[in-house]
């Protein structure tokens, strides 16, 4: 057998060998991999766990907003016109929607959720609509107030909750609760710097107890309202509110069955994490590409299971935590 031939033949052999133990440790390496699906760390210790990203041909684009309808997780890829579906490994499922202000088509799509029924209500901010689509992504209709006076100008963040939806409306600087039916329920703030007053509420989250959190963006801060719309509280990370803000533009909010509450700090990068009476429990984040860091996140859900799900809108992706 010649050298050359024989110095080909253990290239092979080594090739081969090294591949056969680069795929055991691959399948062992997934084999230690926790399923997003895990419930809340029953330490109360919330870490990063993993990342969803787009497909290779359309990454995500400005992720602004995620929610968990049914079983799929729905992002807002608002750069890109559409909404990308995933399951909770991570991996894409469908897509829908295009740029353009017909049926079924977005300018600037933002807050997104779903009903019991699976329906998915994406808000527009720029075509100043809410549309439905049913779970595979098909539209259906333009949720429609059942007032002589249409309301919603330029709806922001939107969660359903005990079939009701709350919309947070950035131009009229309130948020409003509809029935699903169309019906308005309640009218909640207007223009200014007072209690019970936003500048461009950006995102709103309701507890167990339907009292509802809205992230007073431009005025730096959170504020709780009963289940009647009455102001109950600020939070801002001083003490009962009152003090010194520690919030740089607050968008997404979200609260787990425990009643802590997530917020997201966009421009200091990071997630403030409250307990229930107010005390800062946590920070999660920070600027950053790498896996528990964030550069300018937005969006904020909390599923069921106490998972956390956070767009992180430069790194394109969405990142889980619990």
């Amino acid at each position: 057998m010649k050298k050359k031939t024989v110095y080909i033949w253990m290239s092979t052999v080594v090739g081969l060998t090294v591949a056969l133990y680069a795929g055991i440790y691959f399948l062992d390496l997934q084999a230690k991999v926790k399923p997003i699906v895990a419930s809340a760390n029953p330490t109360g210790e919330v870490e990063f766990r993993s990342t969803i990203f787009g497909t290779f041909e359309e990454p995500l684009k400005k992720p602004m907003d995620v929610a968990k309808v049914g079983e799929y997780i729905y992002v807002s890829d608002t750069g890109n016109k559409q909404i990308q579906v995933f399951d909770q490994s991570g991996t894409p499922i469908t897509k829908f929607g295009k740029k353009g202000t017909k049926e079924g088509e977005f300018q600037f799509p933002y807050g997104i959720d779903g009903d019991e029924q699976g329906n998915v209500y994406v808000a527009d901010m720029y075509n100043g609509k809410i549309s439905v689509f049913n779970s595979k992504g098909e539209f259906q209709h333009y949720f429609k107030e059942t007032g002589k006076e249409t309301l919603i100008k330029a709806p922001g963040g939107l969660r359903i909750v005990d079939n009701k939806i709350y919309v947070t409306d950035i131009e009229k600087h309130k948020v409003f609760v509809f029935g699903l039916d169309g019906e308005k329920v309640a009218e909640i703030g207007g223009a200014g710097t007072g209690e019970g007053q936003f500048i461009a509420p950006n995102s709103v989250a309701v507890d167990e107890d339907q009292n509802v959190y809205v992230s007073d963006s431009g005025n730096n801060r959170v504020q709780v309202f009963n289940k009647d719309g009455k102001f109950e509280k600020i939070i801002n990370g001083s003490k009962d509110g009152k003090g010194q803000s520690s919030f740089v533009n607050p968008r997404g909010i979200g609260v787990d069955g425990r009643g802590n509450v997530y917020i997201v700090n966009n421009l200091s990068h990071n997630i403030y994490v409250y307990d229930k009476d107010g005390n800062q429990e946590n920070v999660l984040g920070g600027m950053g590409s790498n896996n528990d860091q964030l550069y300018l996140p937005n969006g904020l859900y909390v599923d069921e299971r106490g998972t956390i799900f956070v767009t992180d809108t430069i790194n394109q992706r969405v990142s889980v935590f619990y």
